[in-house]
């Protein structure tokens, strides 16, 4: 067996600890020499006072004797005490140490210490009791991580697995409170998904939104952005938590345009089992909030509190489906990598100054990704159908309907006089006064993308269609080349009559 000694770990500079073989054999042999010490010393002065008419001569050679005798006796002690002590006591000692140091040096279970049979009972039981620990302690270890891996895969899907480690790192990740970040912030939600829910059993529906989230979750964790929240089918995402990065607002611009690209390849999957496209808007802004635990010791949750989120829920509420807007504060941090159309500006309610916003495209390295766009189909029907508006603010219709009358009509833009003219980017409620082929149109839901010159019915709007039903859609976009029986009774007088025949045209 291998009797080096074996000294703890200490740190450079640090004095190092004698091993237990090197202190047993120095304490017995100074132990031994001082009581050979004192037999020599004694048994002079016991010859001195005995023969008093001794000589020097006698008295020195008689000393030799003694000394040659005790130098026998501590040679042979030393010898059979170091046998004995390093088959006994030492090598066993030794074997626990060395176990042990491998045992924490590669973290590998070796527990078991082989020692003679003749081991002292004590030292037996010493290695039998950290057998013992052992076990319980990598048991203990093993349930532990268990558990924390068990709750980081779990909570992993309910928050990102970022925050989760935070949480569980931090002595305070459980305390109420939170740090001021700066952060990007990605808003997005689906165009008219709540109008096609509820055309569509809930099973189906619930697929066709996983398979959707699913899809943009993996895109968000691929550039390293945290999903703080999904309601329904909307999405926010945070780009700066835990730790923040001077890449932020261009990896979460690049992850939008990553996004709505990959919905464009998911309506192609989705289109094939004749589900209808998926429109998408996405908002982002960059600014200051407040990141941590928010609510109470009852129920928490992690996330992120202040005025920039609230502006990119602003932001996102513009987008059009295929659209990604980000806000002023974004494109400042980001160099020259961007794509954008011109800034518009959009008054919100509320807010003391409008918001500037950029419609992005592309952005370069090292991301390299430009914008699939949907082309919007800007050729139509010609046709005047009448129809009332309704304004839409805050999520609530107003009370107050306006009349407007179609100049040009698809299944994505309607071209349209109204009166009175509705804001730029105003979300409306749009219902037709008539029905087609026994087919009446339900609520349509769009967005003022432009608002031109006035004529005789009113300003000229195009509005963009953000919800409508699949049949009706399907309406639009094939049903004017049908034979038409209108029912007039639905439409208001009018000079000329709307059912003229339909031409088609391109603006």
């Amino acid at each position: 067996m291998n009797t080096k000694q074996t000294n703890p770990k200490t740190a450079p500079g640090e004095h190092h600890p004698e091993g237990v073989r090197k202190i047993l054999l120095k304490g017995i042999f100074w132990r031994i020499l001082i009581i050979e010490g004192i037999l020599l010393v004694w048994s002079l002065l016991y010859r001195i006072w005995m023969e008093p008419s001794a000589q020097p001569v006698e008295l020195f050679w008689y000393a030799v004797r003694i000394v040659v005798l005790i130098a026998i006796i501590i040679v042979f002690i030393m010898l059979t005490f170091r046998l004995f002590l390093t088959r006994k006591v030492i090598q066993p000692l030794e074997a626990i140490a060395e176990s042990n140091r491998k045992f924490q040096d590669d973290q590998t279970p070796r527990k078991g210490v082989l020692l003679p049979e003749d081991t002292p009972r004590e030292i037996q039981e010493i290695v039998a009791t950290r057998t013992q620990m052992l076990d319980t302690i990598l048991r203990v270890s093993e349930e532990r991580l268990r558990l924390v891996n068990f709750i980081k895969e779990t909570f992993g899907r309910y928050m990102s697995k970022k925050v989760v480690d935070e949480i569980l790192d931090s002595p305070d990740g459980a305390k109420i409170g939170g740090r001021r970040e700066t952060v990007t912030i990605l808003m997005s939600d689906l165009r008219g998904f709540t109008n096609l829910s509820e055309t569509t059993d809930p099973e189906t529906m619930m697929r066709l939104l996983n398979r959707y989230l699913d899809r943009m979750s993996r895109i968000i964790h691929n550039y390293d952005g945290i999903i703080d929240e999904i309601i329904g089918d909307a999405i926010l995402a945070v780009f700066g938590v835990p730790e923040r990065r001077h890449s932020d607002p261009e990896r979460a611009v690049a992850c939008a345009l990553a996004m709505q690209n990959a919905l464009a390849e998911l309506n192609r999957e989705i289109g094939k089992e004749g589900y209808p496209p998926l429109e998408m808007g996405i908002g982002v802004n960059t600014g200051t909030v407040l990141v941590g635990n928010i609510g109470s010791e009852v129920r928490m949750k992690y996330g992120i509190v202040g005025a920039a989120v609230n502006t990119a829920a602003r932001i996102e509420s513009n987008t059009i489906g295929g659209q990604v807007l980000i806000g002023e504060s974004t494109v400042n941090g980001i160099t020259d990598k961007l794509v954008a159309e011109s800034p518009h500006t959009i008054m919100m309610k509320g807010m003391r100054k409008p918001l500037v916003v950029y419609a992005v495209t592309g952005i370069g390295a090292p991301y390299h990704i430009t914008l699939e766009q949907t082309r919007r189909n800007h050729d139509g029907v010609m046709l005047a159908l009448p129809f009332s508006c309704w304004k839409i603010e805050d999520k609530k219709v107003d009370d107050v309907a306006a009349a407007g009358e179609t100049i040009l009509i698809n299944d994505t833009l309607l071209t349209a006089t109204v009166t009175p003219p509705m804001a730029l980017h105003m979300d409306v409620k749009i219902a037709f006064d008539f029905c087609q082929d026994a087919h009446c149109f339900e609520d349509i839901y769009a967005k003022v993308l432009s608002v031109g010159e006035a004529r005789d019915h009113g300003a000229v709007h195009q509005l963009s269609i953000t919800s409508i039903r699949p049949e009706d859609r399907n309406m639009l976009k094939n049903g004017w080349r049908k034979p038409h029986r209108p029912l007039r009774s639905h439409f208001r007088e009018s000079g000329s009559s709307p059912w003229a025949a339909p031409v088609i045209c391109s603006v």
